[in-house]
């Protein structure tokens, strides 16, 4: 019977969608497979720091700045639900040679539940040729959705799931930025961040 009934939900699912969430998970297993490969030799070799040595470019220049403190107090939802709660997130990253970071972020999710999210990114400066304007992507894990708002977000096993974010930015100066993360089809989430 539940054979049946989760055969039944996976016919349901567009095809394109279905070969999307495939490749998602794939991508997935095979970062989450190199984290766990690479952890034990990472902090081996540098056991100060909490970012792998396998996101840094080797002959890459060294980062001006150790790491980046980044606040947001507001986030814009597509659609309009009256469950939906203030987003508030504090994130620490870790800045390592070759524009690339990992941090964790500590939010209260749409549903007011506490959540985090660890995750390694990479920066791209110099966007359509404005030393200014700033692309990052982020790849992590995320938990917090649990109970009835587990299926808010896709592929949550046990309110673990997995998340990608791209954000656009714009540097002030050297150490102060604002940035524009896109939540999927959820939303945007504004954002300030300042270097140290």
């Amino acid at each position: 019977m539940a054979a049946e009934c989760f055969r039944s939900k996976i016919r349901r699912i567009p095809f394109e969608r279905a070969l999307s969430v495939r490749f998602f998970s794939f991508s997935l297993i095979g970062l989450l497979a190199s984290l766990l490969g690479a952890l034990p030799a990472a902090h081996a070799q540098s056991p100060d720091r909490y970012c792998p040595s396998f996101i840094e470019v080797k002959g890459a220049p060294e980062p001006t700045h150790r790491g980046e403190f980044t606040f947001s107090p507001y986030t814009l939802h597509w659609s309009h639900n009256p469950e939906h709660k203030p987003v508030v997130l504090a994130a620490m990253d870790e800045q390592v040679p070759g524009n690339r970071f990992c941090g964790v972020a500590l939010f209260s999710n749409s549903f007011g539940q506490p959540s985090v999210y660890v995750y390694v990114g990479q920066e791209f400066d110099h966007l359509l040729g404005n030393p200014r304007l700033f692309v990052k992507v982020t790849a992590g894990i995320l938990y917090g959705y649990v109970g009835q708002y587990k299926d808010k977000v896709p592929l949550n096993h046990g309110g673990f799931s997995p998340a990608i974010i791209p954000s656009v930015g714009y540097n002030f100066n050297a150490h102060d930025s604002v940035q524009m993360k896109v939540l999927g089809n959820a939303g945007l989430m504004f954002s300030y961040g300042r270097k140290f």
